[in-house]
């Protein structure tokens, strides 16, 4: 494209530039609209097509890889363990002075008083495609001062739903309340009286304007699901809700991105060529929770460790100089004095998970520089190590840990080398035993604290079973309130 058209296109892309900065994209048009130079439409088309994808960057594609059913157990677990707390507060807010007592300083004797309060239920129930309810039922004492307690029922049923919030967090909240205060008398005189008494002491409107609250500390909790969990010093993980819960009778079902950050910068991981979601259940389960664990994820969770540089392993060796120049001689010309020989590991490429029925494993890309040499390590031979290893999946606490059991395939190959060519039989010879010894041991370690699972923080998992499915994991297992809590 050269000629007399090219001075008059660098004018018309100079005013084009300058009016999209001045006007924004609007003035787009009007440009288009003047009569182009010749030859310069294939120009036109590569530069506007830039200008555009610059004004309108490709967004992170979001799919979830992991997630979890809450099921009607646990539903009922949870229920049973907000019991204390929902007492504690309904006490605290129902027998409290009110504000007018205390500015007045009201010990007026005819003053009505709440003496007692017990809870004496509280349920949660699945609504299908709405949410939750949630029923609570409150048994009170009310008396004058030196009178006999005259009894008294509340009845709550609210409806509650989750929601993600502008935070990104997920949020419980009241969809509808409706409360009942009614005295337990059987004569009709005590019973108005008793009603009457019950107005004025009983704000049914704070009480379904905190009903949700009454749970144990339910946002608290769902906030907790989406912390930063470590996985080394310097690489961290995140869950991150991609929209709100499904609720259905078999549950509540909740999908999940986990996002890495490598130094605080996140990791761009490779997109997953299948979206994931959380499998149905066949049947009604006996657990409280039953996570879902993606190949996708794994695989991620491989890939950012590769990116903190995790994986950049020293491996010791029996061998030295003098004896590896008995196998391969012209490693005796290089080196005068005997010294011990390293093999330093790193990954050519990315780490991929394997998921069959019943079976983990571990692909591993190695280039191992064979050399001498400490501190100035000098490599004279580069091998490529291709190792599969078997992984054990269990789970400790709130932790999914991660072990190498057993190398089940490696093949190594010529790379690179200064000292001739070596067959692969020889390099197998020499090489192919401190790898297989100390690949496993070095993943094992840089994995020894596990790797977080998506928990509430105020509990654990308990009589945890890992199921591993092709292309997926299954975690059933139970909640714990733990014991602080408790």
């Amino acid at each position: 494209m050269h000629g007399a058209g090219v001075p008059e296109l660098t004018e018309f892309f100079s005013l084009y530039s300058k009016s999209i900065t001045t006007y924004g994209i609007s003035a787009i048009p009007n440009y288009f609209s003047r009569p182009l130079p010749a030859g310069s439409a294939v120009l036109l088309l590569c530069t506007t097509g830039a200008i555009l994808a610059f004004l309108d960057p490709v967004q992170p594609t979001r799919a979830p890889d992991c997630g979890g059913i809450l099921t009607p157990l646990g539903l009922s677990y949870l229920a049973e363990v907000s019991k204390p707390h929902a007492e504690v507060a309904l006490r605290r807010d129902l027998m409290a002075r009110r504000a007018s007592d205390l500015f007045l300083g009201s010990t007026d004797p005819s003053r009505k008083r709440i003496t007692s309060v017990k809870l004496v239920d509280l349920w949660l129930s699945l609504i299908p495609e709405a949410g939750l309810r949630l029923g609570i039922e409150v048994e009170l004492r009310i008396a004058p001062l030196h009178a006999v307690p005259m009894p008294a029922r509340i009845s709550i049923q609210a409806d509650l739903h989750v929601d993600v919030g502008p935070d990104g967090n997920l949020q419980l909240l009241t969809s509808a309340c409706r409360p009942t205060v009614h005295a337990q008398s059987t004569r009709e005189a005590e019973s108005k009286s008793s009603r009457s008494i019950l107005d004025k002491e009983v704000d049914v409107d704070k009480l379904c304007l905190d009903v949700s609250k009454l749970l144990l500390l339910p946002n608290e909790q769902l906030m907790s699901l989406t912390a930063l969990f470590p996985v080394t010093p310097s690489c961290q993980l995140q869950y991150l809700p991609l929209a709100a819960p499904v609720f259905s009778k078999q549950g509540i079902a909740l999908s999940l991105q986990t996002t890495f950050q490598v130094a605080g910068a996140a990791v761009p991981v490779p997109v997953s060529p299948v979206p994931f979601s959380v499998p149905e259940l066949a049947s009604s389960s006996t657990s409280h929770l039953i996570l879902a664990l993606s190949e996708h994820f794994y695989t991620s969770l491989y890939f950012s460790l590769e990116r903190a540089g995790a994986f950049n392993m020293t491996i010791p060796s029996v061998l030295t100089t003098a004896t590896l120049a008995q196998k391969i001689t012209q490693v005796g010309s290089l080196y005068h004095e005997d010294l011990p020989i390293m093999l330093s590991a790193v990954l050519r490429s990315s780490p991929r998970v394997m998921l069959e029925e019943g079976r983990a494993a571990l692909k591993l890309f190695l280039t191992v520089h064979i050399g001498a040499g400490s501190p100035d390590f000098q490599s004279f031979l580069s091998v490529s190590a291709d190792v599969t290893a078997g992984l054990q999946l269990s789970v400790s606490d709130t932790r999914m840990m991660i072990s190498t059991a057993v190398i089940e395939d490696a093949e190594l190959s010529l790379a690179a080398s200064n000292v001739g060519l070596v067959p692969a039989a020889l390099l197998e010879e020499l090489f192919l035993a401190p790898v297989c010894q100390q690949v496993p041991a070095w993943m094992d370690d840089v994995l020894r604290e596990g790797v977080h699972l998506p928990h509430p923080s105020r509990f654990t998992y308990t009589d945890v079973s890992v199921v591993i499915h092709k292309d997926y994991v299954l975690v059933p297992c139970n909640l714990k309130l733990q014991s602080t809590m408790a």
